[in-house]
Parts: C-alpha cells; sequence; structure tokens
C-alpha cells in the first residue's frame, strides 16, 4: 500500500508520521510530501529516512491514500488531483468542511457518512473533534437541543511558530517571530482564528457548523467562546449541555465510559479531572466534572480535554483512513 502524507515537515504531519508508524504502517510504501522548500529533506518514520518530495511527484505516484495537513490553500490545490488519479484524500484544512458533498468525519461516530464514491473526506477542527466524540452517545440517547462552549485552547493549535514564541517569552526572549499579537506566557486572550462581522471568530463558527454537520442535526443551537491558553498538552473545553429529554446522571456517566476512545475520568473527592498534562500524547478524549445544570431542566455540565495533536488532527485522520481499509476488506 502507499500512503502520501502531504505537509510532512510541519507540526501535525510529523506526527501523522509517528501515528502511522505505531498503527501499524511501518512497513508500508509511505510517501513524504511538502513544499518546494522542503524536497530532498530526510526525516524519520518507522526506524527508517524518508526523503521528501513535491506534491507533484506524491500526486505522480498515485498512493491509495494521501494524508493532507498543509493548509487550506494547498489542499484545494491538490486535493481535487489526487481524488482524479483516485486517491482517497483526508484532509486536515478547513478547505472542505463546509462543503455538503464532502463527508465531515469523526470515525467513531459518523464514518457511515463516507459513501464508496468519495474521494475527499474532511477531518474536522481538533475542538470540534473533541467534543462531538464525547456527547456522542448523549446526542444518540437523549438528542441535544443546545451547546454552550467555551474552549481553553493550546498554542499548538496555531503551529510551531507559537510553540517557539512560548518558548521564548518564557527564558525572558524576544521571538524571532511572533504568531500572536500579544504575549502568551502567563496570559491568554479570547481570540481563535479571524474576528467575523458578527464579532464571533472563525475558529467559534466552527464549533457551530461542524457539530451541526456531523451529527446531522441543523437546529442544535450551539453559542461559542474560544480562548488560546499558554498549554503545550491539548485543548479543553467546558460545555453546557442541553438535551432534549431530562436524563439520570448515573446514565450519562455511563453512556460516556462506554464510549470507545472516551475516558471518564471524574473523582472529585480525589481531585481527579481532565488535565492536559494528562491527554498530552494520548489519543484518548476524556471527560470529568460531569454535573446536572440546576440553573435550567434537562441540561448538564462537562469538561472535556483532549490533545489536539493527536485526537485532534493526526490521530482522527488516520482513524478515518483504518476504517475504510477495515471496510474494503
Amino acid at each position: 500500500m502507499k500512503i502520501a502524507v502531504i505537509g510532512a515537515t510541519g507540526l501535525v504531519g510529523r506526527e501523522m508520521l509517528t501515528v502511522l508508524a505505531e498503527r501499524g504502517f511501518g512497513n508500508e510504501e509511505i510517501i513524504a510530501a511538502a513544499s518546494e522548500k522542503s524536497v530532498g529533506k530526510e526525516i524519520d518514520f518507522a526506524g527508517r529516512r524518508l526523503t521528501v518530495v513535491s506534491v507533484e511527484q506524491a500526486i505522480a505516484e498515485r498512493p491509495q491514500y494521501a494524508i493532507f495537513s498543509a493548509g487550506a490553500a494547498a489542499s484545494r490545490e491538490y486535493a481535487p488531483r489526487f481524488a482524479e488519479v483516485g486517491t482517497t484524500v483526508i484532509d486536515n484544512s478547513s478547505a472542505w468542511r463546509k462543503d455538503a458533498d464532502k463527508p465531515l468525519v469523526v470515525p467513531e461516530v459518523n464514518i457511515d457518512a463516507v459513501r464508496p464514491t468519495d474521494r475527499i473526506i474532511a477531518n474536522p477542527n481538533c475542538s470540534t473533534i473533541q467534543m462531538v466524540l464525547a456527547l456522542s452517545a448523549l446526542e444518540r440517547e437523549y438528542g441535544i437541543r443546545r451547546l454552550v462552549i467555551a474552549t481553553y485552547q493550546s498554542i499548538t493549535g496555531t503551529g510551531i511558530k507559537a510553540v517557539r514564541q512560548l518558548e521564548a517569552e518564557e527564558s525572558g526572549k524576544q521571538a524571532v517571530e511572533n504568531a500572536y499579537p500579544y504575549q502568551i506566557h502567563r496570559n491568554l486572550f479570547p481570540h481563535g482564528g479571524d474576528f467575523q462581522p458578527d464579532g464571533y471568530t472563525t475558529e467559534e463558527q466552527k464549533l457551530i457548523d461542524e457539530t451541526r454537520k456531523i451529527y446531522a442535526d441543523p437546529e442544535i443551537a450551539i453559542t461559542a467562546t474560544v480562548v488560546r491558553v499558554p498549554v503545550v498538552g491539548g485543548h479543553s473545553e467546558a460545555v453546557n449541555v442541553e438535551l432534549r429529554r431530562d436524563f439520570d446522571i448515573e446514565d450519562v456517566r455511563r453512556l460516556i465510559a462506554d464510549t470507545p476512545g472516551v475516558i471518564l475520568y471524574d473523582n472529585p473527592s480525589r481531585n481527579e479531572y481532565p488535565m492536559p498534562i494528562l491527554a498530552h500524547h494520548r489519543d484518548e478524549v476524556w471527560v470529568g466534572r460531569v454535573r446536572r445544570d440546576a440553573s435550567q431542566p434537562c441540561s448538564l455540565n462537562l469538561w472535556v480535554v483532549a490533545d489536539n495533536i493527536r485526537k485532534g488532527a493526526a490521530t482522527n485522520a488516520v482513524q478515518i483512513m483504518q476504517a475504510l481499509i477495515k471496510r474494503q476488506n
């Protein structure tokens, strides 16, 4: 099998290679592709060295799968060309997420949205992935009427430039190039993505649009505030959920605990609750602080944490590919 990783030298691209090796693809033919400035570089993969090639060369290789983490512009340009030669593309950018003809997939939740004829599949935004997985059993059992979300998002969601800015600030130095307009060390700010005319940001809009699409329910009322925090390990979310009918809180706990890919870590008497430091380098979504919202009917609060580079990006993309391979076999 030939598998191409597009954007292989980036933060998420390198993690995709790591996940592929971990999940049994170490002996497959892996094509590492990136922009022209990276062509010829060597990167490690499963105990061997891969030479980075151009995207054009990767297309010529006609891989069965191409996993993209190269940005929306590159995805719009190259994903259709891979599809034309028979490659199934799994794209981590925002390029295709709103496209009605392209499935937006968290494999544990809606892999059935992928049709045999689909050649471009969208990977959701990292903050969306962890939330929809954490709530998926509740959505099936009770239905969701409304979500109020506040995210506390790792700087790794912005990329390596943000990591370097934080590291420089921590050491009392000036970064060569800042990712943010403000200091992030010992600070946070309610700004992720670009501001829209309505005052919401594009990161907040993704949570709204993508959740409705994945659950196939355009009627869910959703509002969100995205906050960037000086954390490297993963994204955290405070989520208030209004269900369509009342619930027993122990049934809610059971449903969450039984969800594949989710860890219920919720023992306040022992100060046990999810934190980015627990989720870092892990593929699971962690859920805790599960409690009824006494202020209104049919509502509860919970806290959701996951590594945004792993399950929020690289792992989810590889899992989509694994599910498609399993379906074919």
